[in-house]
């Protein structure tokens, strides 16, 4: 792949939703589906917002593992980003990508203590299209 950075990035960017994958309790593989992700710095570090009170929350708190998919199914290609997944509820944090609207899932606002940030950093990648998959590592910053 030539451009990771720009390819998959521009599919993080313009796909409404994206999902993230944890590990449940006893080892099985989980996904959900999440609106696009609020901020992130290349495809390194990716930040979305979520409940605290989630299982997703308490799976990435038991075992940071975690992968980040994105799909565009209009030209059927997708990217798959593994790493690891941080929960983090400090006030920076959640200032960082707090959007106007947000108190429609958050009603507290910014200090909704059932608002945290994932923060998600890929280590490595996998991209499909055009019948052709290949890998792919992330440099670090």
């Amino acid at each position: 792949m030539k451009d990771a950075q720009n390819t998959v990035g521009n599919m993080l960017d313009k796909q409404s939703v994206s999902f993230i994958g944890s590990i449940s309790a006893d080892g099985f593989p989980n996904v959900k589906a999440m609106l696009r992700p609020r901020k992130r710095d290349g495809i390194r570090t990716i930040y979305f917002t979520t409940n605290t009170s989630s299982m997703r929350v308490g799976q990435f708190r038991e075992n940071p593992k975690a992968c980040v998919y994105v799909c565009d199914s209009r030209f059927f290609r997708g990217a798959m980003l593994t790493g690891t997944m941080e929960v983090l509820e400090d006030s920076e944090s959640r200032e960082m990508i707090w959007q106007e609207g947000d108190t429609m899932y958050y009603p507290g606002g910014v200090t909704d203590p059932d608002y945290c940030v994932l923060r998600f950093t890929a280590l490595s990648g996998r991209y499909y299209t055009n019948f052709h998959s290949e890998s792919f590592e992330i440099p670090e910053a």
